[in-house]
């Protein structure tokens, strides 16, 4: 693959910007929220009282924003054109970051998080769609993987929207504010069934 780091992407409504601390707090605040948070791996399960600490918190972003235009890193903040108002985050970040069995840079996971005042608009999939096409045609990576929990249908219908294809295996995952493991679908998407049906999955 390429490493041409977060650059930054353009939509019709949104700009995707390579992060900086001044959008943190900000962004840290939204993992609070139970309807984002409940189904996103914000951090391992272990670190998660500590999440509820902004000045513990604080740290770690001022350590990991030295990194942010980094090339080999792929994390964007979402911002609305009309008024630049941040509104959420995509990245997309090694595989084997969630399944150690993987062992290839050219495959990739994903994620993404949108403020849930801005519900709706379908800001969400623009972005994500627009961080996938950089990342299959500018950065040549060959393969998305991801999961969705089965019973968050509005997450794994975002998938299927896109493309991506159902493995015939199941997965428990432990989201880090779910107090029992979650039985998720596994999902694939390749450069070339992205390339295919690029047109279709754009105007879903």
């Amino acid at each position: 693959m390429k490493y041409l780091g977060s650059k930054t992407i353009e939509t019709d409504r949104l700009i995707l910007k390579a992060q900086t601390m001044d959008e943190q707090k900000y962004l840290w605040s939204l993992l609070l929220i139970p309807d984002v948070n409940k189904y996103y791996l914000t951090v391992p399960k272990k670190y998660a009282d500590k999440l509820f600490d902004w000045d513990k918190q604080k740290e770690f972003y001022e350590k990991d924003m030295e990194h942010a235009n980094d090339l080999d890193v792929f994390r964007w903040s979402v911002f609305l054109k009309e008024n630049g108002k941040c509104i959420g985050r995509v990245s997309c970040h090694e595989a084997k970051d969630e399944d150690k069995s993987i062992d290839d840079s050219c495959i990739r996971g994903v994620g993404w998080y949108i403020d849930p005042k801005y519900k709706g608009n379908g800001y969400g999939r623009e972005a994500a769609f627009a961080m996938m096409d950089y990342m299959f045609n500018e950065c040549d990576i060959e393969e998305i993987r991801t999961e969705a929990a089965t019973i968050n249908p509005a997450s794994w219908m975002i998938m299927e929207g896109f493309g991506f294809e159902r493995l015939n295996k199941n997965k428990m995952v432990e989201y880090t504010y779910v107090s029992e493991p979650v039985e998720d679908y596994q999902y694939y998407l390749t450069k070339e069934m992205y390339l295919n049906n690029k047109n279709v999955i754009k105007n879903r």
